[in-house]
């Protein structure tokens, strides 16, 4: 079974690192890691159409790609790699991807880019910043794996899965649970700093606190210390109001064709 790793916080993070590493003890896998050479966080599903790409080979084996997640992801299973493999799995990142963070999430970005290609993928998520219990988040991530191969659900039809792992010990973390997407507050206002040649500089804002993270949501899983686990699909139709809209259009449709009174 082969694995592809990336990420969106560079190849020298400690969470592609530690993932990498735990990955490899598996029985009968090959992982290899095809990641930014620096810090893209927030690209989401982005593509470098404009500029070249380069592919450079670090001391410890990985690959870094001066682009983004989902650019390192494509160049790998479009030619880059030889082969196709069976597994994309993006992380460990820096911080939680729940909520309305899957839309701007460059890890997330990254494994839906193997899901576009018909790869079963993972994005993989710690919830605090700093990378504490990292060792623990690896190894659960290898168990999830390990447990996805043991009942042949990589060899099935592709998925995509959002994970989120609370900072704690392995021995204290709570069993998998399927959660939905819970939601955010809008973001922070943007911070405005003067720079030292008098131009105006604009950052844009932290995320902003929990909305939803009521039962059943990856916020309120995690809160649990639970590993929250979320499918993920990439059609953003409508489905609900489709009705709705086919009336309105209907209605838009009819008002153009009148001709314009003169």
């Amino acid at each position: 079974m082969k694995i592809l790793i990336s990420n969106d916080d560079g190849y020298q993070a400690p969470g592609i690192v530690a993932l990498h590493d735990a990955l490899r003890t598996l029985d009968g896998v090959q992982v290899e890691v095809v990641a930014p050479e620096h810090n893209n966080s927030a690209k989401s599903n982005a593509l470098t159409l404009h500029s070249p790409l380069y592919v450079h080979k670090a001391a410890n084996g990985f690959r870094y790609v001066n682009g983004t997640p989902a650019d390192c992801v494509h160049i790998a299973l479009t030619g880059l790699l030889g082969y196709r493999p069976d597994l994309v799995v993006s992380g460990i990142n820096n911080g939680a991807n729940m909520g309305d963070d899957t839309i701007y999430s460059g890890t997330v970005g990254a494994a839906m880019e193997g899901f576009l290609f018909g790869i079963p993928a993972m994005a993989v998520s710690q919830v605090d910043k700093g990378w504490g219990e990292i060792e623990a988040a690896a190894h659960k991530t290898r168990e999830i794996v390990a447990q996805m191969m043991a009942q042949n659900l990589v060899a099935e039809a592709p998925w995509l899965l959002n994970i989120n792992i609370p900072n704690m010990p392995l021995q204290a973390l709570r069993p998998l649970k399927l959660c939905r997407l819970g939601r955010r507050h809008a973001a922070e206002r943007v911070i405005v700093q003067e720079s030292p040649r008098g131009d105006v500089m604009y950052w844009i804002g932290g995320a902003g606190a929990a909305k939803d993270e009521a039962e059943g949501t990856d916020f309120h899983a995690t809160a649990q210390g639970h590993v929250s686990v979320t499918p993920l699909k990439v059609d953003l139709t409508d489905h609900d109001n489709l009705g709705y809209w086919a009336q309105t259009a209907s209605r838009l449709v009819t008002a153009g064709s009148v001709a314009p009174q003169r």
